[in-house]
């Protein structure tokens, strides 16, 4: 069966993304669900993950966020039926592109989707919505009076995160480096209840004239953000970062303007922190978590939990506090395009593939 892989250069740097035949096991395992699939969102592959778990293939199957429809159920499948609608993520292990016609996905990696969900809104939330929840309630518990820093508050991840932290009573802050995303963000409501904005402050930092840290303290009447959740930070000097990251605030303002017993989730995998750093976190008795959705896949010891979450995702999208950031869906010839843009990241809205 046709699918979208990848395949990586000998340096394994450059990537090359191509459809493949596989081979496609018909026989439908215990626990396994035959899904029709209807839409496949698209994330950046982290092969450096991959290849430490010792995943890597020549090629590696591209889609993991899918939503569709069940045609066959093994026979000790007992959460899904035929012709039930649903959304899930495949696991690292997948052998299988999301972007085939049909796919084989142990039960235990999907829920089912809400009959007022659309299946492009529904694999194009999923994995954000998963990521949200990680950061503002595995990580950091979230509750009402607390204030959160969302970096990129704009982008589709960003986006989740202020919804579901404006949902759960919390006071949101958040950054953008461009006019549009805050214009965007000053015009996020609520679909039920007081319509105020969804964001108390938007701080744009294009212009390098508004301070962050100084910005975030004025908002808070000095004492600092009881939750950041970041989407990278600058480790070094503006001048040794490369031009990705410049735009990214550094490290030390968001030790600067964590409040205390404060909470910083980030998604920067390489964070370093020199001896002042953890002595400055020590003085706040703050924390560092580090948000890394993967951990679900790779341990089954929580996996009702995992599917709670999924369900609670998509229960948000049916009653509208989830509206995701999503680009107009594409056809399944663009795939190849859309997917290295994804993975130099260098599209601001969620790309998915209608089948």
């Amino acid at each position: 069966m046709k699918g979208l892989y990848c395949q990586l250069t000998e340096a394994n740097e450059d990537m090359k993304f191509v459809f493949q035949d596989k081979e496609f096991v018909s026989s439908v395992g215990d626990h396994y669900v035959k899904i029709q699939v209807k839409v496949c969102a698209f994330s950046p592959v982290n092969t450096k993950l991959l290849m430490e778990l010792k995943l890597q293939e020549d090629f590696l199957p591209i889609g993991r966020e899918v939503a569709g429809v069940v045609l066959e159920v093994g026979p000790k499948v007992s959460f899904f039926k035929p012709n039930d609608e649903v959304v899930g993520i495949l696991p690292l292990d997948c052998k299988e592109s999301g972007l085939s016609n049909t796919l084989l996905v142990h039960e235990h990696s999907l829920v089912t989707k809400p009959e007022n969900v659309s299946w492009v809104n529904a694999a194009g939330t999923i994995r954000d919505g998963l990521r949200a929840y990680m950061a503002l309630h595995t990580h950091s518990h979230v509750s009402a009076g607390t204030t959160v820093l969302v970096m990129e508050g704009a982008s589709p991840f960003g986006t989740i995160v202020v919804q579901l932290a404006q949902n759960r009573g919390a006071k949101v802050i958040s950054t953008v480096d461009n006019l549009e995303d805050k214009i965007y963000l000053e015009g996020l409501r609520p679909t039920v209840g007081i319509r105020q904005p969804l964001v108390a402050r938007v701080i744009n930092l294009s212009d390098g004239k508004v301070d962050l840290v100084d910005s975030c303290l004025e908002e808070t009447g000095g004492l600092g953000v009881n939750i950041v959740v970041d989407c990278g930070v600058q480790l070094y000097s503006k001048e040794d970062e490369p031009a990705v990251k410049r735009h990214l605030p550094h490290k030390h303002d968001i030790l600067s303007l964590l409040a205390v017993a404060g909470h910083w989730v980030t998604t920067e995998e390489n964070l370093q922190l020199d001896p002042p750093d953890s002595q400055f976190l020590f003085h706040k008795g703050a924390t560092i978590s580090f948000l890394n959705e993967e951990v679900w896949q790779l341990s089954n010891m929580q996996q009702g939990k995992y599917l709670h979450i999924l369900k609670d995702v998509m229960e948000k999208l049916s009653t509208g506090t989830f509206r995701p950031q999503l680009d107009e869906p594409i056809p399944i010839y663009e795939a190849t395009v859309a997917m290295e843009m994804v993975q130099k990241k260098q599209v601001k809205k969620k790309q998915v593939v209608r089948l």
